[in-house]
């Protein structure tokens, strides 16, 4: 045997033959620009999840310049959410069908382009709009980079450190928003909290379209399901306004209830047709997988106590205890440090060692801890004593859960899939966002509402009603992480119970969703012999 023919394509020292290049080995390799390609992305995720809560903390300036009414100033929560929420499934299936760096770049100029429309916005009618096209390409962009992670980082160990950093930048860039937010705000001007993501978008999208190398044969060229983009949209865009309109006019309200009754209906019905269709939207074999099935649902958990949990905390600091929007940002450092290690220092070391559930059920645990920590608020509660404890412990939990759980979400998936999974990822986490905004500030709303009305009348002075109005919040919020606490238990529950995958393994050829396979012929099998499966 001569040396060519000895020496494996894509391995350091073999000659560089047109036979050698065009092998099955050498276009699987891993890209070798792979990790430079993983700083652009993050940059970009980071973009969208900072979006996320940076827009909070400016609302207050933004409504008084542009006149908007205070029944109407939800709408710039409402427009992001409705659209980002409504179009992921679509914006999932968009980067399985034009390749996920096409849909990247796109997505990332089409946000900058909508943030800019939103920074210069001269009335409320602008600024909905612009909020509305950020969600849209936002749905196009987030499962993209999601998915571009899961088709680049095939090896275990790298597999690992990539989703490490990227479950640490999803956890915490929402507590990142609201550092960089109060600091715009407060310095600045309300509409640099639009135009700081055009620089990210821009050094992202540059970089992405010079160092991403999508790996070829994962496209799904089926034909776009258009019953089913319909139905999914108006299902999630109802489900999540359902949960949106619950917060401000209560869950009695009739059309409260008729956006859930249709929501149901529609998502419904959206199933029975993607059981039909020859390419559905989400086929359902990404769903009814164990293990990406336990992902989706305690994900979706996790965050429903998170998100409650941001609202409360910024509004305990900022009225209660009178931080400015800079103090109440750097106030939330210890759980984004938390996070981080969590993520990249425990998740991703371990992860390659044990099971995924258990680090991520004992994650959710320790996040649970925290939250306990965290009841124990009082008007004077010291921050050092009770709240960096409680936010440490919160933000390691998820962040030694979440990066797991991203890799998992999306391991052994058919690459031609991969959109649509890294898509449920984040529905799971936007319809988690909503849910837990409505459900847990009704249960603070309520406790509120029934403290001050005990306690009012034995107070005499202004001074002493005004100190059963915070007591009031402060019980309002307590009571709420009391519900948080059960909900994450539950996360931890539902990882430990559904999630059974044991820690990953070598590449191997095959595909946990072996009875998927079908329509993806020899393309589908022959990509998937980069993917690394989860070994049962």
């Amino acid at each position: 045997m001569t040396e060519t023919a000895s020496k494996s394509p894509g391995v350091p020292g073999a000659r560089n033959t047109p036979g050698a290049q065009n092998s099955p080995d050498a276009r699987n390799a891993p890209d070798a620009n792979r990790w430079k390609a993983l700083v652009f992305i993050a940059l970009a995720q980071l973009m969208v999840v900072l979006d996320a809560t940076i827009v909070n903390i400016a609302l207050p300036s933004a409504q008084q310049d542009l006149g908007i009414s205070d029944g109407n100033r939800q709408w710039v929560v409402t427009a992001y959410a409705l659209a980002f929420g409504g179009l992921l499934l679509f914006g999932g299936r968009i980067a399985d069908l034009w390749g996920r760096k096409r849909a990247f770049v796109l997505g990332l100029s089409g946000f900058a382009a909508a943030s800019a429309l939103g920074g210069a916005a001269t009335d409320e009618a602008m600024m909905f709009g612009a909020r509305a096209l950020q969600g849209v390409f936002g749905a196009l962009l987030a499962p993209a980079a999601l998915s571009l992670l899961a088709v680049m980082f095939t090896d275990g160990r790298e597999r690992a450190k990539a989703f490490g950093i990227y479950g640490a930048i999803a956890g915490g860039g929402g507590a990142v928003g609201l550092i960089l937010g109060g600091f715009l705000t407060e310095y600045l001007d309300w509409r640099w909290t639009f135009f700081v993501n055009i620089p990210f978008a821009v050094v992202a999208a540059a970089g992405a379209y010079f160092v991403i190398r999508e790996p070829k044969g994962g496209r799904n060229r089926s034909p776009l399901d258009i019953p089913g983009v319909v139905l999914s949209t108006l299902g999630l865009v109802a489900l999540v306004y359902g949960f949106t309109r619950a917060e401000s006019e209560g869950w009695s309200d009739s059309l409260t209830v008729g956006m859930f009754v249709a929501s149901a209906v529609l998502l419904l019905t959206f199933v029975l047709v993607e059981s039909r269709v020859r390419a559905p939207l989400l086929p359902l074999r990404v769903i009814t997988e164990r293990n990406r099935g336990g992902v989706y649902l305690s994900l979706g958990l996790a965050v429903i106590a998170m998100f409650g949990l941001f609202l409360f905390l910024t509004y305990y600091l900022q009225v209660v205890k009178g931080y400015s929007p800079v103090r109440t940002g750097f106030a939330f450092l210890p759980m984004v440090a938390g996070m981080i290690t969590g993520s990249t220092q425990i998740g991703a070391r371990l992860m390659t060692r044990v099971a995924p559930r258990l680090l991520m059920g004992p994650g959710f645990l320790v996040a649970a801890v925290g939250m306990l920590l965290l009841t124990r608020m009082e008007i004077g509660t010291s921050y050092v004593a009770v709240l960096l404890p409680g936010m440490l412990l919160l933000g390691l939990g998820m962040g030694t859960a979440f990066m797991p759980a991203m890799s998992l979400a999306t391991q052994g998936v058919e690459p031609r899939d991969a959109g649509v999974a890294s898509a449920m990822v984040n529905t799971s986490q936007q319809v988690g966002g909503a849910i837990g905004t409505a459900l847990l500030n009704t249960i603070a709303a309520s406790a509120t509402t029934s403290y001050i009305a005990d306690h009012i009348g034995g107070a005499a002075s202004r001074s002493q009603q005004q100190v059963v109005r915070l007591e009031g919040m402060v019980q309002g919020y307590t009571s709420a992480i009391w519900f948080a606490v059960g909900i994450l238990v539950l996360a931890a529950l539902v990882a430990l119970a559904l999630v059974d995958a044991g820690r990953p393994g070598t590449t191997v050829t095959g595909s946990s969703d072996g009875a998927g396979r079908g329509a993806g012929g020899a393309e589908g099998a022959q990509e998937e012999a980069a993917v690394p499966v989860v070994a049962h």
